[in-house]
């Protein structure tokens, strides 16, 4: 952590070649959650901003199209850029057009130089993926029209820090952004913050507004820009005090879990996992949990299963397994959507199942 500017990153990275790459197995549209954020968003941006057919849309990281699938509903112009050959087929499958490349400054002018520039740009929970954050900021200044809006939805340090979320701390997230911090950088890079609104979404999200520095002559500033960079300051997010027990509080939800998962197998009872989501390869490398106390971790993504989870080795399967084996528990990994998880699942209960999170502490529920 920089204790100039308080960014947070990740210091042992992977370079994004080797993450990012055309087997990418993140496909936004498996979770009916998160879809329906995004509709509810497009809905609200198209009222907001007066969006219609002579607007362009562009959203960078597009993933599968579960976002602008919605914008190509209004008949409104819009294309992603999508770097991972996997999840930009899909989208294109939906119609969408998509660009795939990586974003930055380079490609931004590309595009602004061939009549690209945009009415609004989206970026949902891509910044934290970035490994030169400079580079890729300030092509929205770039590429957006002089009353253009740049939005950027990503999870807020500080509910991972408050609410002990330390298993979204992994390899392909690269920086961890408290709004102080995120607004010195848009700052550095030609964007000014005009609104900010707290989302349940990833367990605690901001969506950030942003405007073209250079074409901004005084604008409106919402009071909830002031309010919250005064409330990350009362907290203490700008001194170390804040993050000095990250440890600690990791190493007891690691040691509740593990001591769970061995009386579970003590008693002879079954723990199957659900969701292969990378949050969840943190937790149980971190934890030392192997197939021997989760003997398999289902998931709807049909590009996940018949793999391991990195690390533990535990088999991905298909969800019939947990209607064939009846396990006694289903620890939820992915729980920032556990109650989406608990509904689809709700036949556990058929046979007295509980479901279980690890995080920020463990409950069976």
């Amino acid at each position: 952590m920089c204790t100039e500017c308080w960014l947070a990153q990740t210091a042992d990275f992977t370079g994004r070649e080797e993450l990012f790459t055309g087997e990418y197995a993140y496909f936004s549209s498996y979770s009916s959650t998160w879809l329906a954020h995004a509709q509810a968003y497009v809905a609200d941006m198209v009222e907001r901003l007066s969006l219609d057919t002579s607007s362009l849309v562009v959203e960078i990281a597009s993933n599968d199209g579960y976002l602008l699938q919605y914008v190509k509903d209004y008949g409104i112009p819009c294309f992603g850029v999508e770097p991972t050959a996997s999840t930009a087929t899909a989208a294109r499958l939906k119609g969408i057009k998509i660009i795939e490349r990586f974003f930055g400054k380079d490609l931004s002018r590309e595009l602004a130089n061939e009549g690209h520039r945009a009415d609004l740009i989206t970026a949902n929970n891509v910044l934290a993926h970035v490994p030169d954050i400079n580079d890729f900021l300030s092509g929205f200044a770039i590429l957006l029209k002089p009353n253009g809006v740049a939005t950027f939805e990503f999870p807020h340090l500080l509910r991972m820090v408050a609410e002990n979320q330390f298993d979204t701390i992994y390899h392909e997230h690269y920086s961890y952004f408290s709004f102080t911090t995120a607004k010195r950088i848009f700052s550095k890079n030609g964007l000014v913050v005009f609104d900010v609104q707290e989302l349940p979404t990833h367990g605690g999200s901001l969506r950030v507004f942003t405007r073209r520095a250079d074409t901004d002559k005084n604008g409106w500033i919402s009071p909830s820009v002031a309010e919250l960079l005064l409330r990350e300051e009362h907290i203490g997010m700008q001194t170390p005090v804040f993050y000095a027990d990250i440890q600690s509080r990791a190493d007891r939800a690691k040691n509740d879990l593990m001591a769970f998962l061995l009386e579970a197998k003590k008693s002879g009872k079954k723990v199957a996992g659900y969701g292969a989501a990378a949050k969840g390869n943190t937790l149980l490398n971190f934890a030392g949990a192997r197939p021997d106390l989760i003997e398999y971790v289902v998931d709807r993504n049909t590009a996940k299963r018949d793999k391991y989870m990195p690390g533990s080795r535990i088999p991905i399967v298909a969800e019939v397994r947990i209607r064939e084996q009846r396990p006694d528990y289903v620890l939820i990994l992915p729980w920032n959507i556990k109650e989406e998880v608990m509904a689809q699942l709700a036949y556990v209960r058929e046979w007295g199942g509980k479901f279980v999170w690890a995080v920020p502490e463990l409950v069976a529920y």
